[in-house]
């Protein structure tokens, strides 16, 4: 491997441990440090990556750091680069889960928990705020956002999103004459990676179906949501919030919470959670099963969207000139929207309905909204605040 490749890597090391904020401060950081400083690429092509992987399910700084190793190195260098990304935030998040359950075998108390769990929910609505800000321009849009928040509320099987998400784009779709005809389109489809990624998909649903080994069925689970979280991480959070506490039981409400509030305050990918959640779910097989956990799930929630990315970034330049395909990701972005509108009142439900905790949720949107506290410095505040007070 070339001493350049060794640098580019030493670089993705550094974001990991640096990049706080989520996709779009991840986004900020890889202008300034792979664009600006380095010149791996160029800013236009780093948008268009960026763009890319944002309308592919999956995490979505995750992918765009991973296209921009294999746009430097191949195929081999953009594993590196996965791996070198996230295992930071999944190491400490499976130490988070370990302490926890450590805490409540002692007969510990969680309570000094009790702060940044209201905190995660303001975290939550924020997200939908901007999210919904940004995407759902049209009164078709906002009509989507709608029924898909209140059909994600009242329905929480994990079949429901992606049955939603397929629903929006279809419905946006049909609207494609709306968008200027763009001709010279010749698609060149290799189609290794998205046979490997379907492989992959139905090779887990099956074993996972035939065998009660928890481990291959928490591969599966987390598998099967990375290849339907379309909008990063804060799309991820309902998803596994109905499968694994309301569906599945595997972990409680305030867990969730309380582990979704300390990837808030962590670098890198927020689909890190999924370590967390992994571990507690293999909790009855001691540490070595939990590490187990861990490992399975950060690894099945990252997987499909790595596959996707290395399908598609061979022929995006001529896939998105097909107006269906533009068309139908306005829907797709509306429905997502929803999705996390419904997620930040589904999350609330597990909480002590007080006004102190209502408090902490609309105070949290306020400062998320109107000041720039960094997000781990609120989480933190929050986490000394539940010390402190009693």
């Amino acid at each position: 491997m070339s001493l350049r490749y060794y640098i580019f890597l030493k670089d993705v090391l550094m974001l990991a441990l640096t990049a706080f904020g989520g996709p779009q401060a991840h986004i900020a950081l890889m202008f300034k440090l792979l664009v600006d400083k380095r010149r791996y690429l160029t800013e236009q092509e780093l948008i268009e990556l960026n763009a890319l992987c944002s309308i592919l399910p999956g995490p979505t700084s995750t992918q765009t750091i991973t296209a921009i190793g294999f746009k430097i190195g191949g195929p081999n260098l953009a594993y590196l680069t996965l791996l070198v990304w996230i295992t930071p935030a999944a190491t400490i998040m499976a130490i988070a889960a370990l302490t926890i359950s450590y805490l409540q075998d002692q007969g510990i108390s969680l309570e000094f928990l009790r702060i940044i769990q209201p905190m995660a929910v303001g975290f939550v609505a924020y997200a939908a705020y901007m999210i919904s800000s940004k995407v759902v321009n049209t009164k078709t849009g906002v009509v989507l956002m709608v029924i898909s928040a209140i059909l994600a509320y009242f329905f929480s099987s994990p079949w429901v999103f992606p049955a939603l998400l397929i629903a929006g784009g279809a419905v946006t779709a049909l609207r494609f004459k709306q968008h200027p005809l763009e001709k010279d389109k010749k698609l060149k489809i290799q189609w290794a990676n998205f046979i490997l990624f379907v492989g992959v998909l139905l090779t887990a649903a099956v074993l996972g179906s035939i065998t009660s080994s928890l481990p291959v069925r928490l591969f599966e689970n987390f598998y099967r949501n990375g290849s339907l979280v379309f909008g990063g991480g804060q799309v991820l959070i309902p998803l596994l919030y109905a499968e694994f506490v309301d569906f599945k039981h595997y972990l409680t409400g305030e867990e969730f919470l309380s582990g979704y509030a300390i990837v808030q305050a962590l670098p890198g990918p927020t689909f890190s959670f999924a370590s967390f959640v992994g571990n507690l779910a293999m909790r009855r097989f001691g540490v070595a099963g939990q590490l187990l956990g861990s490992f399975v799930a950060t690894v099945g929630i990252f997987l499909p969207g790595t596959f996707l990315i290395f399908f598609v970034i061979r022929f995006w330049d001529e896939l998105k000139k097909y107006r269906v395909v533009r068309a139908s990701l306005e829907g797709i972005s509306a429905v997502s929207s929803g999705m996390v509108v419904a997620a930040a009142i589904l999350l609330y439900h597990p909480i002590e309905n007080t006004i102190l905790n209502f408090g902490i949720v609309a105070a949290t949107f306020c400062l998320l909204m109107f000041t720039r506290i960094p997000p781990p410095i609120l989480i933190l505040t929050g986490l000394m605040l539940g010390f402190v007070i009693r």
